[in-house]
Formats: structure tokens, sequence, C-alpha cells
């Protein structure tokens, strides 16, 4: 099922950025650079916007920014992990390694939980160390293809 929500393209094993608002940003890059017809400022605003209500960091070393979006059709996703972490504003000094953005239409906020249950089965059968030894982004996706 998580194989829909993202591709080897949207996948990047070696974020630069080290703070929450330009992981967002790198993220809606990668995002917009697999798809011309979406608008970067307006991804952006979106997760931003979800995420000054509440923080996605929804475990340690791991976020789940996303946002609703009509200029998304159903629902699509990119991947980024930090091998030195990212400052995330979570309230405690631990980084956050791993981050799945989603974006989504409104008519797909309910099938949104169906991919949240998924990627949190992941992560409880899989430790942040196995995904930080992956060497390429394809290895992700292989797994993220498991559930």
């Amino acid at each position: 099922m998580l194989s829909k929500f993202f591709d080897p393209s949207r996948i990047k094993l070696d974020l630069e950025s080290r703070t929450k608002e330009g992981v967002l940003g790198e993220l809606v890059e990668i995002i917009t650079g697999t798809n011309s017809g979406y608008n970067k400022q307006e991804l952006l605003e979106a997760v931003t916007l979800r995420e000054s209500k509440m923080t996605t960091a929804i475990m340690p070393g791991i976020a789940l920014p996303h946002g609703y979006c009509n200029a998304v059709r159903g629902i699509v996703g990119a991947i980024g992990f930090s091998r030195s972490g990212i400052i995330y504003d979570m309230g405690d000094e631990n980084p956050v390694h791993l981050v799945f953005m989603l974006l989504m239409d409104d008519s797909s906020r309910e099938q949104n939980l169906r991919v949240f249950s998924r990627l949190l089965e992941m992560l409880n059968s899989t430790s942040l160390e196995e995904i930080g030894n992956l060497v390429n982004s394809r290895q992700l996706y292989d797994l993220l293809c498991r559930f």
C-alpha cells in the first residue's frame, strides 16, 4: 500500500537541512521536482500550516509532517533521512532523523488514516538504525513495499 504514495525518486537518504523549516522545504522541493505541475509555495504553506498547529514528531527520531492541499490529487509523499539529525522543535533536545512528508487533497482524509497506520506498522517493526544502514533510496522503497 505505501508504495502507491512514495517512489524512489522522492526518497532522499542524505538530507542537507538541519532545521525543521529547511527539511520541509527540501522535501517539498523533491515533490515538486518529480511533478512540475505542483506549486512549491502552495505545498509548503499547506504543510507549514499543519505543523504550526502541533508538531508532527510522532515518535523518537521520527516525524510525519503532512498537510491538505487541493493542488495535489490523492496523496503524494516524500521521505528524507538525516544521519546527523534535525532540530525539530519537539520540546526536547532529541533530533529527528527520519521524516515522512504527506500532502493530500480533501477527498483523501479517510485514506490518509490508513497510510498513517501502515507507516506506524512499518516503524514499529523496523528500527531507525536499520533504516540508517540503507545505502540507497531503492532499498527504503523496497522496505515500504512490504507494508
